[in-house]
Order: C-alpha cells, then structure tokens, then sequence
C-alpha cells in the first residue's frame, strides 16, 4: 500500500466514525424530545409544561446546529461565511419571536375590551337648528 492510499483510508474513516458520532448525537436528542414530549401530555401544572416546551425548543436548536454543521458543511468553513448563515437566522428568530409576543399582546388587548363601551368618534353630535334660528330671528326680530 502506497502512502496515499493509506492516508485515504485513514480519512474514510475518519469520516464515517463522524458520521456514526452525528447519527448517535441527533438519535438521542430525538428520543430525548419524544420522552418529554410523551411525559408532558399528563402534566397539570402550566410553568412545568412551559419549561419543558422551552427544553423541548433548546434541544430542537441543538438539534438544527448538528444538521447545520454536519450536513450542510459548514462546520469546517470560513467564520465569515457561517456569519452569513447565522445572522439572518438568528434575526429570523427574533422576528418570530417578535411577532408572536406582538400576537399575544394583541389577543390579551381584545380579551380586556369592554364590549359596552362607546368609542367617542362613533357618537353622532345632534344639531341645534332651533337654538341657531332663534338667535337669527330675534337679531331681525331687534333690527325692525
């Protein structure tokens, strides 16, 4: 065997040993998500539901990163290059985020509304036509 050919092999695997690595890392955080998943459908307290949806989230990003790197090759590429994923990605996420909280505020404005409140600019004005009159004839009612 030539240098090459040994060096080669060596890569192969290399790069399958990372691959397996990969496949183990994404499989438990699959199981993992699946486990809290199952196990929060009977919980009855909503802070401990929360928390688990924000772990569920947590692990779901990790998740994204790996598939990211790995899959897409970007780990082994220029940071500048990554920079260029990374921040409009995580701008994405903040305008989600953004967007959802703006939606809920929206939803708990509307649950506040009093139904029998009158807005102002609705109310129609009635005219005086017969305050306006009276004042117009006694000015000519005067002046004869």
């Amino acid at each position: 065997m030539s240098n090459h050919d040994t060096h080669s092999a060596e890569h192969h695997h290399d790069a399958i040993a990372e691959i397996k690595k990969v496949t183990i890392i994404l499989s438990v955080l699959t199981i993992i998500e699946l486990i809290l998943g199952f196990w929060m459908i009977g919980m009855e307290s909503q802070g401990l539901r929360l928390a688990v949806k924000g772990a569920i989230v947590i692990l779901m990003m990790a998740k994204a990163f790996y598939i990211v790197a790995y899959f897409m090759h970007l780990k082994h590429e220029v940071k500048n290059l990554i920079m260029t994923i990374v921040v409009p990605l995580a701008l994405f996420i903040w305008f989600i985020a953004a967007f959802l909280s703006d939606g809920n505020s929206f939803r708990n404005l509307r649950n506040t509304y009093d139904p029998h409140f009158k807005e102002q600019s609705t109310i129609k004005v009635q005219e005086k036509h017969e305050g306006g009159s009276e004042k117009h004839e006694e000015k000519s009612h005067e002046e004869k």
